[in-house]
C-alpha cells in the first residue's frame, strides 16, 4: 500500500464518522427536555423540602424557620445528587 491509498483509506474512515455523528447529534426538542429534566431534578426537592418545612414550623408555637431552612437545604443537597446521577447516567 502506498501513501495514496493510505490517505484514501484514512478520509473516507473520517467521512463515515462524521456522517455518524451527524445522524446522532441531537435535535433542539431533545436538548430542551433534556435541560428541562435536569431544572426539575433540582427544583422539586427544593420546593418538596420549603413546603414540608413550613408545615413543620407552622406545628411550632411562635415564630420559627428552622424546619424550613433546615429542609430548603436537604432539598439543594437532593436535587445536586439527583442531577448528578442523571448526568453520570
Amino acid at each position: 500500500m502506498n501513501s495514496d491509498d493510505e490517505l484514501k483509506q484514512h478520509v473516507t474512515k473520517q467521512i463515515g464518522r462524521m456522517q455518524q455523528a451527524e445522524k446522532e447529534r441531537p435535535t433542539l426538542l431533545a436538548q430542551t427536555v433534556y435541560l428541562g429534566t435536569l431544572g426539575l431534578l433540582i427544583v422539586v426537592p427544593v420546593i418538596a423540602g420549603a413546603y414540608l418545612g413550613r408545615w413543620l414550623d407552622g406545628l411550632v408555637e411562635g415564630y420559627s424557620l428552622r424546619w424550613t431552612l433546615s429542609l430548603i437545604i436537604l432539598g439543594v443537597g437532593i436535587g445536586a445528587v439527583n442531577v448528578y446521577l442523571f448526568i453520570k447516567e
